[in-house]
C-alpha cells in the first residue's frame, strides 16, 4: 500500500487551521489579561470566567465527543457480542490508539509520526493560549466532526457491498443482529456501564473547567443543556457506520476476509469501514473528522492536568506565596511536561486502557463520592473522606479486572467466565463500591465528629482540625472575632455565588 498523498495534503491542511485557530486564540487571550485586574491564571485555565455562550458550548461538547466516543460507538454497534444497545459504553472497548490507528489505516502513516504530529500540535496551541486557545480550537475540530461525519454517512450507507441496515438490525446476515441484546444476566453489567458512564464524567476536571470559564450561573446551565444534545447528535453517525459495517459482506471488499472482528481490529472499525466502503476522498473527509475529536480530548486533557497541578498542588501545598508570573511558568511547564508524558505512553500496549481503568473507573468509584460528601452532606470531614478513598480503592482492586489479568478476589453475585475464558463481573460492582464509598464516608465522618467533639480524643490529636468552635455571642465580640466573622461571610458569599 503506497503512502495517500491526497490525504496527507488534507491533513496538513487541518492541522495547519487548528495551529492557526489556537494563535489567534492565544493573541486574543494575551488581550484580554491586559484589561484583567485580577491574576492571569483566571484567563489561562477559565478564559477569565467570560467565555462566549456559543464557544462554552462547542468546547464542553468538544471535551465528551472524543476518539473514545466516535470510534467506540461504532465498535459496539459493529461488534457481534454486543450491538447498538450496549454502544452506550464504548471507551472499555476501544483498545486502538485512536488517531495513531486510524491515521496508519487510511494514509498509510507510520503510528509514531501520527502520534507525535497531533501531541505536538495539541501541546503548542495549549501552551499559547491556554483555555481560550483550547477553547476556539473545539469549534473548529467540532464544526469540522459533525460535518465530516454526516457527509461519510450517505456514502456508507449506500455503498454496494452491504445489505440494508433495516433488514439486519433483528436478522442473521454476515454477523449477529447489529441491534443487540442484552440478556437477563447482563443487565446488571450493562446497568453499571450506564452508571459508569451517566455520573463518572460528573467527577471531571475538565467539565468544571468548561463550567467555570461561563460568566453566570443561568449560562452554565444552557451550556450543558445545549452540550447534552449535541453530544447525542453526534453519536448518530458512528451508530450508523458501525450498523453498515455489521451488514457488510467483507469478502467482497478490498478488506477480504477474515473480518475485522475475526482479526481482532473491532477497535478500528470506523476507520476501516470509510477505507473499504467509501471513495477516497471521502476516507480522507472522515479522517479529519477523527484527528478532530481526538485533538479535542487531547487539549482538554492537557490544560486539565495542567491546572490540577498548578493550583491544587503547586500553589496550595509547595509555593503558597508563588506569584503570578511564576504560577504562568507552572501551567506553561506542566502542559509541556504532561504532553510529552501522554504522547511517550501511547506507544505502551495497555496505556489506553489503563488510561480509562483510571480515568473512568476511579472518578466514578472513588472521586464521585467524595464530589457528593462534600456538596450535600455537612457531617463529612477530612477522617471520612480519607477512609472512604481507601475503602473504595481496595474493593475497586479486589473487584479484579480481566482486561489488565487482574484476577477478582471479591465475586459478586453471577461473577463467571466470559467468552474469551476470563472470570467477568456481571453485578454492577462499580456502582456498589461507590454506594460504598460514599456510606463509608459519611459513617467515618459521623464517628470522628463525636471522637473530638465529645472529648473522647484530645484536640492534638485532631488532625483535620474538625472539632466545632463554639458560637460567640455578638454582645461579647472582640474586634479580632469580628473581623474573622466579616471575613468568613465573605468566603460563603463568594462560594455561595
Amino acid at each position: 500500500m503506497t503512502m495517500n498523498i491526497p490525504g496527507l495534503v488534507v491533513m496538513a491542511a487541518f492541522y495547519l487551521l487548528i495551529l492557526g485557530t489556537g494563535i489567534w486564540a492565544s493573541m486574543r487571550s494575551r488581550k484580554e489579561e491586559k484589561k484583567w485586574t485580577g491574576d492571569g491564571i483566571e484567563i489561562t485555565l477559565l478564559a477569565g470566567r467570560n467565555i462566549n455562550l456559543l464557544v462554552g458550548v462547542f468546547t464542553l461538547t468538544a471535551t465528551w465527543v472524543g476518539g473514545g466516543f466516535i470510534l467506540g460507538i461504532a465498535e459496539a454497534t459493529y461488534n457481534p457480542t454486543l450491538g447498538a444497545v450496549w454502544a452506550l459504553m464504548p471507551v472499555p472497548y476501544v483498545l486502538t490508539f485512536f488517531l495513531g490507528g486510524t491515521m496508519s489505516v487510511i494514509l498509510d502513516l507510520s503510528y509514531i509520526y501520527s502520534i507525535i504530529i497531533s501531541s505536538v500540535v495539541a501541546i503548542v496551541y495549549t501552551l499559547l493560549g491556554g483555555l481560550y486557545s483550547v477553547a476556539y480550537t473545539d469549534v473548529i475540530q467540532l464544526i469540522l466532526i459533525f460535518i465530516s461525519l454526516w457527509v461519510c454517512v450517505p456514502f456508507m450507507l449506500t455503498n454496494p457491498h452491504s445489505m440494508d441496515i433495516s433488514v439486519t438490525a433483528y436478522n442473521q446476515s454476515f454477523q449477529a443482529p447489529w441491534i443487540g441484546k442484552v440478556e437477563l444476566n447482563e443487565a446488571g453489567k450493562w446497568f453499571d456501564d450506564f452508571m459508569v458512564l451517566a455520573l463518572g464524567g460528573l467527577a471531571y476536571q475538565a467539565f468544571y473547567q468548561r463550567i467555570l470559564s461561563a460568566s453566570s450561573y443561568t449560562q452554565a446551565q444552557v451550556t450543558c443543556f445545549a452540550s447534552s444534545a449535541f453530544c447525542l447528535v453526534l453519536g448518530i453517525p458512528s451508530v450508523l457506520i458501525g450498523a453498515v459495517a455489521a451488514s457488510t459482506d467483507w469478502n467482497s471488499t478490498i478488506y477480504g476476509l477474515p473480518t475485522p472482528y475475526e482479526r481482532g481490529e473491532a477497535g478500528s472499525i470506523l476507520p476501516i469501514a470509510l477505507q473499504s466502503l467509501t471513495p477516497i476522498y471521502v476516507s480522507i473527509i472522515g479522517i479529519g473528522a477523527v484527528a478532530a475529536a481526538v485533538m479535542s480530548s487531547m487539549d482538554s486533557a492537557l490544560l486539565s492536568s495542567a491546572s490540577l497541578f498548578s493550583s491544587n498542588i503547586y500553589k496550595n501545598i509547595l509555593r503558597k506565596q508563588a506569584s503570578d508570573r511564576e504560577m504562568q511558568w507552572v501551567i506553561r511547564i506542566s502542559v509541556v511536561v504532561v504532553g510529552l508524558a501522554g504522547t511517550g505512553l501511547t506507544f505502551l500496549d495497555s496505556s489506553v486502557l489503563v488510561f480509562w481503568l483510571v480515568g473512568v473507573d476511579m472518578s466514578f468509584t472513588i472521586m464521585f463520592p467524595q464530589l457528593v460528601c462534600i456538596l450535600f452532606f455537612k457531617v463529612s470531614n477530612g477522617y471520612g473522606a480519607s477512609l472512604g478513598f481507601l475503602v473504595g480503592i481496595l474493593m475497586r482492586i479486589l473487584s479484579g479486572e480481566p482486561l489488565i489479568g487482574l484476577p477478582p478476589v471479591i465475586r459478586y453475585p453471577g461473577c463467571r467466565l466470559n467468552a474469551e475464558g476470563t472470570l467477568t463481573q456481571y453485578f454492577p460492582f462499580r456502582t456498589t463500591i461507590m454506594v460504598t464509598s460514599l456510606l463509608s464516608i459519611l459513617l467515618f465522618s459521623w464517628l470522628a465528629s463525636i471522637i473530638f467533639n465529645k472529648g473522647l480524643l484530645s484536640e492534638k490529636w485532631d488532625l483535620y482540625k474538625i472539632k466545632r468552635k463554639q458560637k460567640v455571642p455578638a454582645d461579647k465580640m472582640t474586634s479580632e472575632n469580628k473581623e474573622e466573622a466579616s471575613v468568613a461571610k465573605q468566603l460563603l458569599d463568594t462560594t455561595s455565588c
